[in-house]
């Protein structure tokens, strides 16, 4: 593994590149999410990369970009483990300028759930994307693959709308959520639980297992399945319950194969997300 810590070498190892390129964006602290993703993109793809970039303009005033946390050495050694073949360790020097152009998300798909709580969050997290995507196609690759999770849906939807709009040729892979063995979904923040807290973050996975048994049991009605969410998620300072559409439309009613179901909350100080893909 060759690890890269300026575009002017990114561009000289990619150039060596002649064959299926997979690429993993992420900010560190890698888990067994991002190991997965690591790992699909290892047996998809001839040359796997994988960037790591705490980036500073999806976090907005008074989030945690100070206290996110950072585990560079261990990062590398995952990395390595999975065979991966160049890490790419960007500055925010390297990445931003000044006065820089600028990338907004869309106007509905953008604004709502987590573009409510978080306005300005995914045109941060949309330039920085179309930034890495660019840099890693700067060699022309045979084929092109971006891996993201499920786990942030909206994000992954958004991604996918701006790879369309802006013509970028690049396959952009959804990969399913990695669960610990408890149930709950895999995410950097987990760290932040305490033990009481972590019991209490189940209840987000529980609310889903409660809306796929309704499902199950043919109840298709969004709003019921909303207060039966809502009963087991008691215990929770709930932000949104919502069942949407692939393209994040709000649904009156279950639409098998086109449906998530997503949640949204706090456990103390810790935000959380979750969601069911139907």
């Amino acid at each position: 593994m060759v690890t890269v810590n300026s575009i002017e070498e990114l561009f000289e190892v990619t150039k060596l590149f002649n064959g299926s390129v997979g690429f993993v964006p992420t900010m560190g602290a890698l888990h067994e999410g991002h190991l997965s993703l690591i790992q699909q993109a290892r047996r998809e793809n001839d040359f796997v990369v994988v960037s790591i970039f705490v980036n500073p303009t999806q976090f907005l005033e008074g989030e945690d970009l100070e206290a996110y946390p950072k585990k560079e050495k261990a990062d590398a050694k995952i990395c390595e483990l999975a065979g991966v073949d160049i890490l790419f360790i960007p500055t925010i020097e390297m990445m931003y300028e000044r006065d820089e152009l600028k990338i907004t998300a869309p106007s509905i798909r953008g604004f709502i759930l987590e573009g409510t709580k978080r306005p300005g969050h995914f045109d941060g997290m949309l330039q920085v994307v179309m930034k890495l995507l660019n840099l890693i196609a700067y060699n022309k690759p045979k084929s092109f693959r971006a891996y993201f999770g499920k786990k942030d849906a909206q994000q992954l939807v958004l991604i996918t709308q701006m790879v369309k709009n802006y013509f970028i040729n690049v396959e952009i892979i959804p990969c399913p959520i990695i669960r610990d063995s408890d149930g709950l979904a895999l995410s950097s923040r987990n760290i932040y639980l305490s033990k009481e807290e972590r019991v209490k973050a189940l209840a987000l996975s529980r609310s889903l297992k409660r809306a796929s048994e309704l499902v199950m049991q043919k109840e298709f009605d969004v709003s019921t399945i909303q207060k039966e969410m809502l009963k087991v998620l008691i215990e929770i300072e709930v932000e949104y319950v919502a069942l949407v559409n692939h393209q994040f439309q709000a649904l009156k009613y279950i639409e098998l194969n086109n449906t998530i179901i997503l949640v949204a909350g706090r456990v103390g100080r810790t935000r959380l997300i979750d969601n069911l893909w139907i």
